[in-house]
């Protein structure tokens, strides 16, 4: 089957023009060369020799210098498209020449995923699309979208988001591969539409099936000269070029209650999260440095009866809202909703179970190693419990036990902590400081 990737490179670049001077937005520069080369590129490594370049603005400025792709050994094609009509209604409007499954790339974002992998996956998965989502660091400005446990797309919440909303932090990145003959119902002559406010929407909502791909690899847009400057930032000190799905990353496993938000007699609803004092900004340091910030928590609240899984969502989504607001944001929570013991009113005899996850077990960590592709032998964790404390021991870890929550009162575990805080803050900094150490 052909392997083809779309980009979509009609954008003007309003908020850089000053960057662009009289180029399309996909030609800003970074690293010394442009945007789009630096997608070209990623294509042919991962195996796309079909490029078709869906064009607008400048346009001439495109084919000028990519001109058939020889250069680069893949193939271009260039159309240009006089009437703007919106992200989906370009490639609509191109419908007879795409391949029976393809990729949709913007041409105003900077990446490093592996697009081998992620085509694999929507084909395996016998999805109509498939939707790159991760979380970002402004998700109260960004589309959202909220998934199943298996990955399967329920709702599109467009922005503005409704004050006091709380969502997955789950952004649509604006990374596709998608089936021809699923968009065959949408193809209507000069009709504009977007992919996340009007296709993927109408598409779900007319049954077909849309799952979302997640993966901690690098994905950013760059609509705005702050974000081109970090983006700059990051290819030159190497976050780019490290983030591939090959090269495994360090992370920071944290617990939940007593290490990022206050704790209380378990938490069931999202208007019990209470952050504590210098947790966004520790987040947030722990995001911008290369690491992955992944929560790990026992919640045995589910089994007792006390909620249910969906109240631990929102719960969840809370707590993402919280940090997002302060430009953090996490790789992914886990969480164990089993419990070993009976006698409980209202308890879930299903998930009274000795199991794998619940901590000190180390489930949830191997569950994380493979899905985000962690390397355990850099990376910390860190709670309020010996609990915590012993279970970065099993999983190999080094451990930080804090002050907050329950600071190391429960003794039923032999671990040592290899460093005690008494902030999350400064925790975070002092791993930081060992890595530039």
């Amino acid at each position: 089957m052909r392997r083809q990737l779309v980009i979509l490179a009609g954008g003007k670049g309003t908020r850089v023009q000053e960057r662009l001077g009289d180029l399309p937005k996909p030609m800003i520069a970074i690293g010394g060369k442009p945007l789009l080369e630096h997608q070209l590129e990623l294509a042919r490594r991962h195996g796309f020799r079909e490029i078709l370049i869906l064009a607008a603005h400048r346009a001439e400025a495109i084919t000028a210098y990519f001109g058939d792709g020889h250069r680069w050994g893949i193939e271009v094609a260039t159309r240009v498209e006089t009437v703007p009509l919106g992200t989906a209604g370009a490639v609509l409007g191109a419908f007879p020449l795409l391949a029976e499954r393809f990729v949709v790339m913007y041409g105003d974002t900077m990446l490093n995923v592996d697009l081998d992998r992620f085509a694999e996956a929507h084909r395996q998965s016998g999805a109509d699309a498939t939707l790159f989502l991760h979380p970002n660091d402004h998700p109260l400005d960004s589309d959202l979208v909220e998934a199943d446990a298996d990955g399967w797309i329920q709702a599109f919440h467009s922005r503005p988001h409704p004050p006091g909303a709380c969502y997955q932090n789950l952004v649509n990145a604006a990374l596709y591969a998608i089936e021809k003959s699923a968009l065959e119902a949408w193809v209507v002559p000069e009709r504009a539409s977007d992919f996340g406010k009007d296709l993927f929407p109408a598409m779900l909502q007319r049954g077909q099936r849309l799952l979302g791909y997640r993966s901690p690899e690098y994905i950013k847009d760059i609509g705005a000269p702050d974000r081109h400057d970090r983006i700059c930032e990051e290819y030159s000190a190497g976050v780019v070029q490290r983030s591939s799905w090959g090269t495994p990353q360090p992370a920071v496993f944290l617990d939940r209650d007593g290490t990022l938000n206050i704790e209380i007699d378990g938490v069931t609803a999202p208007d019990q999260v209470r952050l504590l004092a210098g947790v966004p900004a520790a987040v947030r340091d722990l995001n911008r440095c290369g690491y992955r910030a992944v929560v790990v928590t026992n919640q045995p609240v589910v089994a007792k009866g006390r909620c249910t899984a969906v109240d631990v969502q929102q719960v969840h989504n809370r707590l993402e809202m919280l940090l997002g607001q302060e430009g953090a944001y996490l790789d992914r929570i886990y969480y164990c909703p089993h419990h070993p013991e009976a006698g409980f009113p209202g308890e879930r005899a299903e998930l009274k179970i000795q199991c794998a996850c619940r901590k000190p077990g180390i489930g949830m960590i191997e569950r994380a190693t493979q899905e985000l592709a962690i390397d355990r032998s850099r990376s910390w964790l860190i709670g309020d419990s010996p609990r915590d404390i012993q279970t970065a021991a099993n999983a190999g870890l080094k451990s930080i036990l804090l002050r907050t929550g329950s600071g190391g009162s429960d003794q039923r575990y032999p671990a040592v902590p290899d460093f005690i805080f008494d902030t999350l803050a400064r925790a975070v900094q002092f791993i930081l400081q060992q890595q530039t150490a």
